[in-house]
């Protein structure tokens, strides 16, 4: 065998063997759940709501409706196991497996006080180390959302600005009113959890809907099931996961369910009690309500919340006035998950008869609305873990100069755009380098054809 004809074999062999990996390895893809790295990428990346809403210059009503495959009822739950109280459920990366966190839904109110929400809404409000996102240390502390103005590095959470700053901005309405409805710790009881977005995410001064069932000096829950409410003391692990504990049955914790915890009773192992009780709200961080429990029918749930229009508490909540223009913003915990993996959607504006995507019907005072409106549906999407940091930074995103002048997202990009943006932003190394493998190997099998074509020539001249 002469040099040619070995030259000519070594890159035919080269280029069939880049031919068969190319074809064995292709649509595989590096999009890939990375636990570790605290990345789980949802089967769906968009979803659906719709909402409604009305009022009537006391009330206002929101009206919201969205997908899921099972309703999950519980959060998080105490399971006994071998003489102790495990803790099951609740925060997660991703779905839960065994459905033990809640549904919730969302929603974000401006007025027109915080600059930019009306053109590109929740994303302002995610700096960068978040709690769950990839790299964030675990802390006791949770990293919450934030709003950029109450920092003096906006993309630095720990640069909080002094206390008196932070009552300027609040005074100058520099916060974000926020509705939260959870299936499992505010609707069995009819209510919603009032709460607010500025230096942080947290809960309107007063009593939220729930407070936690465990006694952490004794390491036993605090209350259990009332036996002659709901024919035992305690749930079955095994019949919660399964689906099989409903609405037509006692599972959550109240005053009207509950009696103090009994640790003389003869517990068996999965026995299960919620870990939180259920309470009234009082104070501000009890200004939204459910006119009625919602429930799930059908694939849907159907969630109604009311609040009065001017609840007299301006530095807690966004007074709606008749014939006023908002903007909205919505989240949706779906199929067991939390934390970050939720969908959101982009600015919606609201306006109180007035033009706008979401349109609020005035009925008459003291009349409940009867819905006849049809539904504004609205595109969710998987936000994945992009940072308003690297939005307006010119390194990391070639359209920072579009959000400097102010364009709103929704002139750029579509919902089902920004869901891929996301998970391209989760796997952006893995991305890079698939790219430049991808690029050495089609450049090698334009050389080694090449190569082929080109012996192949000088040999039909040599025969010649």
């Amino acid at each position: 065998m002469n040099k040619r004809t070995k030259y000519l074999a070594v890159s035919t062999a080269l280029f069939s063997g880049l031919l068969v990996l190319g074809w064995v390895t292709q649509g595989t893809g590096v999009v890939k759940d990375d636990p570790e790295r605290n990345i789980v990428i949802p089967e769906e990346l968009t979803s659906e709501l719709q909402v409604k809403a009305s009022y009537d210059g006391e009330k206002i009503w929101f009206r919201y409706r969205w997908p899921v495959d099972r309703p999950s009822i519980f959060n998080d739950v105490l399971v006994y196991q071998d003489g102790a109280w495990e803790k099951r459920g609740g925060e997660a990366l991703g779905p839960n497996p065994d459905f033990l966190t809640e549904d919730r839904v969302a929603m974000m109110i401006d007025d027109g006080s915080v600059p930019l929400f009306s053109r590109y809404g929740g994303y302002i409000t995610i700096g960068d180390g978040l709690t769950t996102f990839t790299g964030t240390p675990e802390t006791d502390e949770e990293r919450t959302k934030y709003l950029p103005s109450t920092r003096t590095d906006p993309n630095d959470f720990d640069t909080v600005k002094p206390e008196s700053d932070l009552e300027t901005l609040r005074t100058a309405g520099q916060f974000i009113d926020l509705w939260q409805w959870r299936s499992s710790r505010s609707n069995p009881i009819g209510l919603a959890d009032d709460g607010f977005v500025a230096e942080e995410r947290g809960g309107d001064t007063g009593t939220g809907p729930y407070t936690t069932n465990w006694d952490k000096a004794t390491k036993l829950p605090k209350y259990m099931f009332n036996p002659e409410v709901a024919g035992s003391t305690a749930l079955e692990i095994n019949a919660v996961i399964a689906g099989d504990v409903g609405f037509n049955d006692t599972y959550y914790l109240s005053a009207e369910t509950a009696i103090p915890f009994d640790p003389n009773y003869a517990w068996e192992n999965g026995d299960t009690i919620p870990r939180r009780y259920l309470r009234p709200t009082d104070g501000s961080r009890g200004d939204v309500v459910q006119p009625k429990k919602a429930r799930w029918r059908n694939g849907f749930w159907d969630v109604t919340l009311e609040r009065d229009m001017d609840t007299g508490n301006p530095l807690d909540d966004k007074i709606f006035r008749d014939g006023g223009n908002y903007d909205l913003a919505f989240s949706v915990f779906r199929n067991a998950s939390t934390m970050r993996w939720h969908y959101v959607t982009l600015p919606v504006s609201l306006g109180l008869e007035q033009p706008a995507q979401l349109v609020a019907e005035r009925v008459e005072p003291g009349t409940a609305p009867n819905w006849t409106q049809p539904w504004t549906e609205i595109k969710t999407f998987y936000p994945g873990q992009v940072t308003w940091g690297r939005l307006t930074d010119a390194r990391q995103h070639p359209g920072a100069d579009r959000i400097a002048a102010r364009v709103p997202v929704a002139f750029r990009h579509s919902e089902e755009q920004l869901a891929l943006y996301g998970v391209q932003m989760e796997f952006a190394t893995e991305i890079k380098r698939q790219w430049i493998l991808t690029l050495i190997a089609s450049l090698s099998l334009i050389v080694g054809l090449g190569i082929n074509i080109n012996m192949l020539m000088r040999r039909r001249e040599d025969a010649i």
